[in-house]
């Protein structure tokens, strides 16, 4: 444990300037995953390497982006938004800069883990700076306008990814990250200044985190009983310095509160449906309909533009009739549309065209209101550790996806194609269910206790 400071906001923040700013520039390291996912078969082609260390420039992206945002959002209780925001920026800009000069294999892996460790400053303190300077109120439009950055850059990614790599050279797509610096000294000026105070910060903790999300997310990527073995291990030995720390940092006090142990496993499962139903499309784009990229590209794209545009609205209405109905509706939605693709996949493109109109909005709703509503749940001084672990756990539900959906299809090799996917939809049909009823157990106790608030108030007046 070493001595660092705290710092407490002291002046107001002009959210007007700083949430676009800050969707434009979430939306820049969102896209730097999805643009790099179309471009890997060109890259391993140009630089000589195999398909399965190939896909270490975008899971090495994934595994750190994921660390990253963790560490920012728990530093964001320990050192300041506009230090961390300047560090993240620089290194991402920077390291952009030397991947537009990579020509091997080593230095492209190094440039995109170098990227990863600044990449997650926007995720990690995007909450964290709409909960601590954007009133309640007003907090529904925040947060769904940064989950409209996200939604429209998985879905223009693939398209920006494409058109870069095959006209121009995928190095070029280092030149969009790159743009991320331009940000930072209008932000600088435009997010408070905070004010010191003494506090501990476990290193241990850290490293124990980062041994722990790597090894299980190796674990998934790659399959590795080896590193499952590594990383329940290490989670052993993180749960006995929990137990051993006052000051620890995963705070053991947000696995008290059963609202967020909830929350925490319907964050989980909707990333689960997220990138499992993103893996699953192209393929079945590609291989039923014989689509090319920029024709895949194209047809998911609506969906991520829709999202984006409705989550203007969205917001307002959180903030108006708050997170808990949103989060069911966008739940049954989902549900519904996962069965269209397990009954109708493979009718016609047309049906994963407009599936996707009503499931990427959906999804984005669904994260906003989930979002919101563990803002709404937690104290103050766990906000910083509690969104950070949601994020987390978020990516690792999308790790875990695309990698079962791989194992999934490789075990039925032997069956029809299309049986394939459409057996694999019926498991996220089975995980979206799971989800439901759990949220279903969140809101029900919840409800129980706001009555028994409003009766007790009631007795008083």
């Amino acid at each position: 444990m070493i001595g660092v400071k705290l710092w407490i906001g002291v002046n107001t923040m002009k959210d007007k300037i700083v949430m676009p700013l800050w969707t434009f520039g979430l939306f820049i390291v969102v896209m730097n995953t999805t643009m790099f996912n179309v471009t890997v078969p060109s890259i391993i082609k140009d630089i000589g390497v195999s398909t399965s260390l190939g896909s270490w420039i975008v899971s090495s992206y994934s595994i750190g982006y994921a660390l990253s945002t963790l560490i920012y959002s728990r530093l964001s209780d320990v050192l300041t938004i506009r230090k961390m925001l300047s560090v993240g920026l620089i290194i991402m800009g920077l390291s952009s800069i030397f991947g537009i000069f990579a020509t091997n294999f080593q230095t492209l892996l190094i440039v995109r883990i170098v990227q990863s460790a600044g990449a997650g400053v926007m995720p990690g303190l995007g909450l964290v700076i709409v909960s601590r300077y954007i009133p309640f109120e007003k907090r529904g439009r925040a947060i769904s306008m940064i989950s409209a950055g996200s939604a429209m850059a998985f879905g223009l990614g693939p398209i920006v990814g494409g058109l870069i790599s095959e006209y121009i050279g995928w190095n070029e797509l280092f030149t969009v990250s790159c743009i991320v610096i331009l940000l930072l000294p209008i932000l600088l000026r435009q997010i408070p200044k905070e004010e010191p105070k003494p506090f501990q910060f476990d290193l241990t903790g850290v490293s124990l985190t980062v041994v722990n999300a790597v090894a299980l997310l190796t674990a998934v990527t790659q399959r590795s009983t080896t590193w499952l073995l590594i990383g329940l291990i290490s989670i052993e030995v993180h749960t006995w310095h929990l137990k051993r720390k006052k000051e620890s940092f995963i705070n053991p006090e947000l696995f008290t509160k059963s609202t967020y142990r909830k929350l925490l496993f319907v964050g989980f499962s909707i990333l689960v449906l997220n990138l499992g139903n993103l893996f699953l499309m192209p393929l079945a784009l590609a291989n039923l309909f014989g689509k090319t990229p920029l024709a895949i590209g194209l047809t998911i794209a609506p969906g991520a533009v829709l999202s984006a545009l409705l989550m203007l609205f969205v917001g307002r209405w959180i903030d108006k009739f708050g997170s808990v109905r949103f989060l069911l509706v966008g739940h049954v939605i989902l549900a519904l549309v996962l069965i269209v693709f397990w009954t109708d996949l493979s009718q016609s493109p047309t049906v994963i065209l407009f599936g996707y109109l009503f499931f990427s909005p959906a999804l984005s709703i669904t994260l906003a209101s989930l979002n919101y509503e563990t803002t709404r749940i937690l104290p103050t001084k766990l906000i910083g550790s509690g969104m950070g672990l949601m994020q987390l756990m978020q990516f690792f539900g999308g790790a875990f996806s695309v990698a079962v959906s791989g194992m999934l299809l490789a075990f039925q090799k032997k069956n029809p194609l299309v049986s394939n996917y459409e057996n694999v939809y019926g498991i996220l049909i089975v995980v979206c269910i799971i989800s439901l009823f759990t949220l279903l157990l969140y809101v029900i106790p919840d409800r129980q206790s706001e009555s028994l608030r409003s009766s007790h108030l009631k007795k008083q007046g």
